[in-house]
């Protein structure tokens, strides 16, 4: 890991944690209000932190969370790498406390040391979703967006500028 970018996480987890609590419970109150347009001021801040935060130099996501695998990814996956899905699953996969398939360790298997993804083309659905700061009903993953802050870079972007936008009271 580059120096810059290893200054750039740390940098990144201290504010995230610091700003933690007070996310959370902003999150909490706007998932209350659901204020009118929230999915398009949402989607402009979503656009607005990904042209300044380039994946690539931070890969965060995949360097300390595993995403949900469901049984499409597994046949995709396991087709592009040339296995039988229960191969694929005995080699990379763990079912969690909640009963879904998620990889067995953190950083995921297929993230190269240039924080390419190895099956960037047929990775998984939750990895092509993530961030979830651009889809529809926002409201419903609210917690999750909160739970990402302490992630994502751009999420924590996208929250702190609802904060500003909405007001954080």
């Amino acid at each position: 890991m580059a120096e810059e970018e290893r200054s750039f996480l740390e940098k990144f987890k201290e504010v995230s944690q610091n700003k933690s609590r007070d996310n959370q419970l902003f999150l909490e109150r706007l998932r209350k209000k659901r204020p009118v347009k929230l999915d398009e001021t949402v989607e402009g801040f979503h656009n607005a932190a990904f042209e300044k935060i380039d994946c690539l130099s931070c890969a965060n996501c995949c360097k300390t969370t595993s995403p949900i695998i469901i049984d499409r990814d597994i046949d995709r996956i396991a087709k592009r790498l040339k296995m039988k899905p229960s191969q694929m699953i005995d080699a990379y996969l763990i079912l969690d406390e909640e009963g879904d398939y998620v990889f067995k360790s953190a950083p995921c298997p297929f993230l190269m040391p240039d924080n390419y993804c190895m099956i960037y083309e047929d990775r998984p659905r939750a990895c092509r979703e993530y961030p979830h700061t651009n889809r529809k009903r926002f409201y419903q993953i609210l917690k999750l967006t909160w739970r990402n802050t302490l992630f994502c870079p751009a999420v924590l972007d996208v929250v702190e500028n609802l904060k500003n936008h909405y007001g954080n009271k």
